[in-house]
């Protein structure tokens, strides 16, 4: 429960038809497993106490009493287990049958809900057998004891923030209007499907399709629990199709034929933040709603869902290249776009022979191609200085070269140590004013040259250098159009390989590897034996770190502890804890103190789900406290809890 984590289960149990004290104990033993694997909200199959597929069966007296039976010894069976579990039965009130779900918890049934659309189409002939339920919830005497009986129950958990279960059963989910709806509208961040779908060809897709739609949508996790091997293969077959969705993203799915019990983590908390982010998202809560709570002992939940290291580059190599396809696609139009309205005859791009003026390069390329323009427009301008090597150098030359466009070379140091001079900066102190000095006369240069050329200067930095204010105030800080002020340093990296990978040119192919290669270096300060002496991720921490850190806090809003925690569990193996502590410390002191650079960010594009532009995303002031963040971090350190989180 800690940090907004709750483990879920989907349990299909093995189950005899029109044997509900078989199934009673059958439920139990998946009861017992969950609980072993810590499961604080547990689903079980549509009709599983008798079977779904009794047919004729469900109108007799005796099958009825079994199953009220079997739900009692069930409840008095899980009275011990801290878990709010839903199970599925048959009925009987005021003469007429339901097909519900019993909601239950240590002992007790918190409510019934009835299933609302009846299927009489195909192989389902459930109109024979049931009729639908009424959403306003009426107390139900049930053995003596009041029971919510309504569609409009939401069970609520008293003392985790935001986690409120709402269900529905099997078809009510395939309906145009489902009641997963109003139970999202009306607060449900989690919503339970007791299901007994058959299996078809095709079938399997289309349900997965719909459940990670359906979580979408509505902003919720979603169980999904469907009947398996046990039921009656007369004229159907049931796969036990388990799903968990989360937002739109599958968390897991269970082999279908092997009636397999599935467990994950929801993470309630960043679904809460989802529906705070999105204004569309309308809070309308019936009326006739009625609230059911329950308590859960807090406790941190042992992570076993997948946290990627790299929450900006999808893992999958297919899905990559896609995604890399469409960002250079976005990063392009967007810069086509500014040469169509303002008639710019040139590009004028700073190139160091780094990753991100190659990037930039190769956006630049792509959009005159698009634009039908000759790339020898496009003017590469190598400004070597202090700190350039050799390395850097040549890959910048041949780059340029291979890639058609007008090479141009301007040596600064010079005007730099005149510069210098003019302001009694001594050359061998190698400070801010030293490093700063040359980032701002490259920066002359280009704006010079592209009014020299009726040009534009398209800038080179990325998002994750503006996000910790690694850019030179007024000097690569500023452009007239930022192609990459929306691509994180992990990604960028992703890109170059891609174009590396499909440009078709062997030549530029070996270069755009070797600036892989290089490592990442604003070659400020002169190098040592030829060698770049100034690595950017020594200074400021590694970019994997800092894209993980900024993905967690802008896209999810997540606190430092549960950041911490997370890179604990992605990065094991990878970097030691005190590693990841000290470069947490060091993103959110950066991303406060360095808001002022973003907030004067030249135009450009956003291409993914996080931006830092105040126009693309991010408006934050630049006076804007990191106290309330910087104190949670320093209590993280004075507890070490570190060595709380079991990962």
């Amino acid at each position: 429960m800690k940090h907004g984590f709750v483990k879920v289960a989907a349990l299909t149990p093995k189950i005899r038809v029109a044997d509900p004290a078989w199934n009673a104990e059958a439920i139990l033993k998946k009861i017992k497993e969950a609980q072993e694997n810590k499961a604080k909200i547990m689903v079980f199959p549509e009709l599983c106490i008798t079977g779904f597929t009794c047919q004729d069966l469900f109108l007799q007296e005796r099958m009825l009493e079994e199953a009220k039976k079997a739900l009692l010894r069930i409840k008095d069976g899980s009275r011990d287990v801290e878990a709010l579990i839903f199970v599925g039965l048959p009925l009987e009130r005021d003469g007429k049958l339901y097909n519900v779900a019993a909601a239950l918890f240590k002992g007790k049934i918190l409510g019934f809900v009835p299933k609302m659309c009846l299927p009489n189409y195909a192989e389902f002939y459930e109109v024979r057998h049931f009729v639908s339920g009424e959403e306003k919830p009426e107390d139900f005497i049930f053995e003596g004891e009041k029971i919510p009986f309504g569609s409009h129950l939401l069970f609520s958990c008293a003392n985790m923030q935001g986690l409120k279960v709402g269900c529905e059963l099997c078809e009510d989910v395939w309906t145009v209007q489902p009641p997963s709806t109003a139970h999202a509208m009306a607060g449900a961040t989690v919503i339970v499907n007791l299901s007994a779908s058959n299996d078809t060809v095709g079938k399997g897709t289309y349900r997965k399709s719909l459940i990670c739609a359906t979580s979408a949508r509505l902003l919720c996790g979603y169980i999904y629990t469907s009947a398996g091997d046990g039921e009656s293969t007369q004229d159907l077959v049931f796969g036990g199709h388990n799903l968990i969705a989360e937002n739109g993203s599958l968390l897991k799915e269970a082999k279908r034929f092997e009636n397999q019990s599935i467990y994950t983590e929801l993470d309630i908390h960043r679904l809460c933040h989802e529906r705070r982010r999105m204004t569309t998202f309308k809070r309308q809560r019936a009326e006739d709603y009625r609230e059911i709570f329950f308590e859960l002992k807090e406790e941190l939940t042992p992570l076993t869902r997948k946290f990627d290291s790299a929450p900006f580059v999808p893992s999958v190599k297919e899905e990559r290249d896609l995604r890399c396809d469409e960002i250079l696609s976005i990063q392009s139009m967007g810069l086509k776009k500014r040469y169509e309205h303002t008639n710019c005859q040139s590009a004028v791009i700073g190139v160091s022979g780094g990753l991100d003026s190659t990037l930039a390069l190769l956006v630049t390329v792509r959009a005159f191609d698009m634009l039908g323009l000759d790339r020898s427009k496009i003017l590469a301008v190598t400004m070597p200085c202090f700190g350039t090597t050799d390395r850097t150098y040549s890959n910048a030359c041949k780059m340029a070269q291979t890639l058609g466009t007008t090479l141009k070379e301007v040596n600064i140091r010079e005007s730099v140590s005149l510069h210098f001079r003019d302001i009694g900066q001594d050359p061998n102190k190698h400070d801010v004013t030293y490093e700063n000095g040359q980032a701002r006369e490259r920066t002359q240069v280009l704006m010079d040259l592209a009014n020299q050329t009726g040009g534009m200067v398209i800038g080179t930095g990325d998002m994750s250098e503006l996000a910790l204010g690694w850019a030179t105030y007024n000097g690569d800080h500023m452009s007239m159009y930022g192609v990459n002020a929306g691509v994180p340093k992990t990604l960028v990296r992703h890109l170059v390989q891609y174009y590396a990978d499909t440009c078709g040119q062997e030549e530029l192919r070996k270069v755009l590897l070797d600036v892989l290669d290089t490592p990442v270096s604003p070659e400020l300060l002169p190098p040592v034996d030829g060698v770049i002496s100034q690595k950017t991720e020594d200074l400021v921490g590694p970019y994997e770190l800092h894209d993980f850190y900024l993905y967690y806090m802008l896209r999810c809003g997540f606190e430092p502890e549960k950041i911490y925690r997370l890179a604990l569990y992605a990065f094991q193996g990878i970097y030691d804890k005190e590693t990841i502590f000290k470069w947490l410390k060091t993103f959110y002191r950066h991303f406060f103190t360095q808001q002022f650079k973003r907030s004067c960010l030249p135009d450009g594009p956003k291409v993914g789900s996080v931006a830092v532009s105040p126009r693309g995303d991010l408006r934050m002031p630049s006076d804007a406290s990191a106290a309330a963040w910087m104190s949670a971090i320093e209590a993280m350190e004075e507890k070490d809890s570190a060595d709380t989180f079991a990962c």
